[in-house]
Formats: structure tokens, C-alpha cells, sequence
């Protein structure tokens, strides 16, 4: 045996070990260490650990310090959304109003360091557009002009209406909106007049220079190739102007976007006297009502390839349509298109849809359309499910008379009677679709319902497969997200139908849970009321019992039992024009 250490000697080695290491055991049976061995591991390691730890936990405790009115204002919503109203496929809502858009609102202010416009003289030339396509579309483009002027420092013409396209409507912008408003609105933001000054026109050789942007063309692709062309010629017109640009731009021109599309654009006297005239015939008749634009013109299913089961009549009358369109690809007009969800609902699938989210048929309608696919026929459906049904042409009589000719003036008129409504329902994604919604989300995020169509279009299919219960709960199913929540988001969202950049929160306060919380006791003592406003109550929907299935409006819904789809929500820009 080996010579031992003093006792001393060993106590103090051990005091020292202690001092600069931490003792910690391997894992059983660890063929590195020997037999009852421990791992020693520097103070200083431990040390930078802790320290790490704690930074962690200081960073994240000071960031939520920070944002403690956000973070609270996000719980709160969350709550009041499952806990108070119970999500949309989950229980009982309002189908009239959403009941979180109290938290939101419009919001276009320019920051503190928006600089002002650059005055006409001094500006790089005159910006002359031509819109192309329908009211709304022609709309869209001009909103983006305003901001392309911005981007070039340019003066804008008031812009020049499409006379040639399918509409052929020869109004021009001051026979639909007001143009001194337009000017003089956005006077903060760019430099707007009626025309180019008569010194510039005699200047010029030849008519304004034409130019054709790429769709959705970025900023620097206008300051790389207009803005040249702009200083050297003073006058430079951009063509067919419609979606050429960008949609995801910076804040401070999104919120441009929004001054342009939601403030600057008033209707003209006229058309405005009389869309509010019918909104009051509207609301005499009825306390709140729902407008539902149809596009279910032959050109507009034939292009987009659909086909709704009229067999080898349809598909030749769609496929004859088709010719008309050379770059368009062979179209089987087989369903497929539906089935992906490219095709609109017919009038019948869309009355379906609401009394199936517990629009019950005393529920009074404005129809906003132009033609139908199979006339009255088609929308006979619709009308046995709503017989409050309402259109301009039924409410105006004689006072349409001088706008019959003007396709523009009259969707201008449809316009303001959907804005106005309580719940907006459309059955594409249209130019005129996108717009409202954008423009209801802006103003308060007002009812706006979308179909899903991908899922609803396999849902029509097989309806007469299940009961009516079970229909109405698949098709609440389906329409989770597509309901006008301020909270849904689209993968591909164009900015004109969610204007993100455009809509803050609200201050969060506790006097809104409070709030909530009383209503919400209420609702719970009448919650048979609830359910059956909710829509799938059978004697409330006017459903006959019958021994072999139900039958609502005439349309046999066969006893079959479902459960309801837990589908997750799907963001189809289906029809974008």
C-alpha cells in the first residue's frame, strides 16, 4: 500500500475541489468514468449558464412589459371570440354583425414624416391613364394611378373612363364621380387637374406617348422605365391601367391606396340621391337587409370553363361563348372547374347557403346583377327561398329611366345600396366583390360573406344525401373563415379586398368584457331562441318533416346522418378577374 496523505492535507484538497467545481454523477453504467467517479464541471461554465438564462428571461419579461396593451388586447379578443361568443362552427353568433369588430377600425392618416406634394409647376410631367374594364375595375385603377403619380412625382390627369370594352359605356369620370372632391381631397397627397395645361398640348408633335405597364409592376420598375421616358417627354399616358401595380407596397403608399379608394371617390348628385333613396325604401320595409351580388352572366361561366349540369345544350352554348376568347384553352365543361371551386354558386345554391347559416326567409333582399344565365327560371329558386326579394328595377321605376343606358351609373347605384346593407353576400370573386369588401372591412368590418366554393360546390352535390340538419351544420363548417372576421387572412389577399395596412386596433378595455360578459348571460337564458335563429331548427325554416326526408322549398333533403366538417379553412381567390 501506497503512502497515505496527512488528514489535513486531504481536507484541504477536498475544500478547494469544492470551491472550483460543481460535482455532477454520469449516467449509470458511463464506460468513461470509473466506478463511483464524478464529472467535474467549471463554476465558470455554470456561471455564464445562469447568466444566459437569466438575460432570457429579462428580455422576454421586458418585451412583454412593453407590449402588455397588445398582449392583453390579443388575450381579450381571444377570449370574448371562444370563450364569450364561441368561434364560428362552435356555437351560436350573430349572423348580422361580427361582434369583434368593436376592436377595430379604418385607419389612412399620413405619418409625421409624409412629406408634402410636390406643386404642379415643379412636378416631373403630367400622368395621364386609361382604365380599362367595368365601374369597379376602372375604379381600382385609378386608385392605384393616384399612387404611381405619388411614386413619380408626377401631376395626374383626372383619369379618362374605358368607352370600348365589353360595357361600352361612354361616361366619362364626371358623369359617375365628383371631381373637384377628387381634387381637391387629394391635393395633400399629389397634384390632380381636369387636363393638361393647352402650353404643353401645343408643344407636342405628336399625340401624348403611350406606354403599357406589366402587371403588378413594383415601384422601382415605374422609376426605372416611365420615370425616364415622364422627364423627357412631360406627357406620358399609360394604358389599359388596370392592376398594374404591385399590391404589397410600403405603409405610407398603402395608406394612399386607402385615401384614394375610400375618401377621394364620392358618386356625382345624381347617382348618389338615388342609391340613398332606395336604401331608405330598403330600410322602411325592413330594419336591416342583405344585398347579394350575382355574377351569373353566360360570358362569365363560359370563360372561366363551368358547367351546372344542363348537359350538351349548356356545353354548346358555353362552348360557342368560348370562341370568342382565341388564347383561351379547351375546356372539357364537365364540372371540374366547379369542383376546384373556379365557378360561381348559382342563385338557388346561394339562397341554400344563408337560410342554411339561419337566415330565415322573412329576411328581406337587395339583388344586385346584370344578366342571368337562364333568366327568371334561374332565379326563381332564390326568390321561393326570399320572397322579400328587391331589385333596383323593382324599386325605382321611372327614376332609372335616364340611367338605363349607362351600364357604370347603374352599377354605381347597385354600389351604394350594397354598401349601405347590413350584410353583403356575393357569389364570386369579382372586381365589384373585392372592392366592397374591402371597403366594409375599412368602414368597420360590416358583414361581408364569401363563399368557400371549393367545399360548398361538393357540398350542393351531395345534399340531397343528408339531412337538413346536417347541411346546415356542414355548411356553418365550411364557411369558418369566410364570414368577414376581422381576424381572416388570405394567403394571396389582394389589398384592395384586405387593406391590412389600413385597419389599427382599438385601445383595449376592460369595460369590454364586462360588457360582453352581460350579453353573453342573456344569450344563455334564451339559448333555445338562440339555437333555433341560428338556422338549423326545422320548424323555424319552414323544413316538412316526411317519412322518407325533409323537404325545404321543394328540395328533398334524404335522412342521412353526418357530422359536421372540422375541414380547416382554405383561402381560394376563386373567379379573380
Amino acid at each position: 500500500m501506497g503512502e497515505s496523505k496527512p488528514w489535513r492535507y486531504s481536507k484541504k484538497l477536498k475544500h478547494n475541489q469544492h470551491h472550483r467545481h460543481c460535482w455532477l454523477w454520469p449516467p449509470a453504467g458511463s464506460a468513461a468514468m470509473g466506478k463511483g467517479q464524478r464529472r467535474r464541471v467549471s463554476w465558470s461554465v455554470v456561471c455564464g449558464v445562469v447568466l444566459f438564462a437569466l438575460g432570457l428571461i429579462s428580455l422576454f419579461t421586458g418585451h412583454v412589459a412593453s407590449n402588455l396593451e397588445w398582449y392583453s388586447q390579443k388575450l381579450a379578443k381571444h377570449r370574448l371570440w371562444y370563450n364569450k361568443v364561441g368561434g364560428f362552427g362552435h356555437g351560436p353568433i350573430d349572423i348580422w354583425k361580427s361582434k369583434s369588430s368593436k376592436f377595430y377600425y379604418g385607419c389612412s392618416e399620413r405619418s409625421p414624416h409624409y412629406a408634402p406634394p410636390v406643386q404642379e409647376p415643379l412636378s416631373n410631367g403630367y400622368l395621364l391613364i386609361a382604365a380599362s374594364g367595368g365601374l369597379n375595375q376602372q375604379r381600382t385603377g385609378i386608385t392605384d394611378a393616384v399612387v404611381v403619380a405619388r411614386i413619380l412625382n408626377a401631376t395626374l390627369v383626372v383619369p379618362e373612363l374605358d368607352h370600348h370594352s365589353f360595357w361600352k359605356d361612354d361616361s366619362d369620370f364626371a358623369n359617375i364621380f365628383d371631381v373637384d372632391w377628387f381634387i381637391s381631397f387629394l391635393s395633400k397627397d399629389i397634384p390632380v387637374v381636369k387636363r393638361v395645361p393647352d402650353k404643353y398640348m401645343r408643344s407636342l408633335e405628336k399625340p401624348p406617348y403611350t406606354m403599357r405597364v406589366p402587371r403588378k409592376s413594383e415601384p422601382q420598375y415605374y422609376l426605372d422605365e416611365v420615370l425616364p421616358t415622364l422627364l423627357r417627354r412631360h406627357v406620358v399616358q399609360l394604358t389599359k391601367f388596370d392592376y398594374r401595380l404591385a399590391s404589397d407596397l410600403d405603409e405610407e403608399l398603402q395608406r394612399l391606396r386607402c385615401r384614394a379608394n375610400y375618401h377621394a371617390f364620392r358618386f356625382t348628385k345624381p347617382l348618389q340621391n338615388l342609391g340613398d333613396k332606395l336604401v331608405m325604401k330598403m330600410r322602411n320595409m325592413a330594419k336591416r337587409y342583405i344585398a347579394v351580388h350575382l355574377r351569373f352572366e353566360p360570358d362569365f361561366l363560359a370563360f372561366y370553363g363551368c358547367y351546372y349540369g344542363g348537359g350538351e345544350k349548356e356545353r354548346n352554348e358555353f362552348g360557342e361563348i368560348r370562341k370568342r376568347w382565341t388564347n383561351l384553352p379547351e375546356a372539357s365543361l364537365d364540372g371540374e372547374q366547379r369542383k376546384r371551386g373556379k365557378c360561381p354558386l348559382t342563385p338557388h345554391e346561394v339562397g341554400l347557403m344563408l337560410r342554411a347559416l339561419g337566415f330565415n326567409n322573412d329576411t328581406y333582399i337587395f339583388g344586385a346583377f346584370g344578366e342571368i344565365y337562364g333568366g327568371e327560371a334561374t332565379l326563381q329558386p332564390l326568390r321561393k327561398l326570399f320572397p322579400n326579394f328587391y331589385t333596383k328595377e323593382t324599386l325605382a321605376n321611372q327614376e332609372l329611366q335616364p340611367f338605363l343606358p349607362f351600364s357604370s351609373r347603374l352599377a354605381a347605384i347597385d354600389y351604394i345600396v350594397c354598401d349601405e346593407s347590413d350584410v353583403f353576400v356575393t357569389n364570386n370573386n369579382g372586381n365589384m366583390a373585392k372592392i366592397l369588401a374591402g371597403r366594409r372591412r375599412y368602414m368597420g368590418h360590416k358583414r361581408t360573406i364569401r363563399p368557400n366554393a371549393r367545399k360548398l360546390s361538393a357540398l350542393f352535390m351531395q345534399r340531397e344525401k343528408m339531412s337538413w340538419t346536417s347541411f346546415c351544420s356542414k355548411v356553418k363548417s365550411a364557411q369558418r373563415g369566410f364570414m368577414g372576421e376581422p381576424d381572416e387572412i388570405s394567403r394571396r389577399a389582394d389589398f384592395h379586398e384586405y387593406p391590412s395596412s389600413c385597419i389599427c386596433k382599438k385601445p383595449f378595455k376592460l369595460s369590454d368584457l364586462d360588457n360582453n360578459r352581460t350579453q353573453t348571460a342573456t344569450k344563455a337564458t334564451l339559448k333555445a331562441k338562440a339555437d333555433s335563429k341560428y338556422g338549423c331548427n326545422e320548424e323555424d325554416q319552414g323544413v316538412n318533416s316526411t317519412t322518407q326526408g325533409i323537404t325545404i322549398d321543394g328540395v328533398v333533403m334524404n335522412d342521412a346522418s353526418s357530422s359536421p366538417s372540422q375541414e380547416e379553412k382554405e383561402d381560394d381567390d376563386f373567379l379573380a378577374d
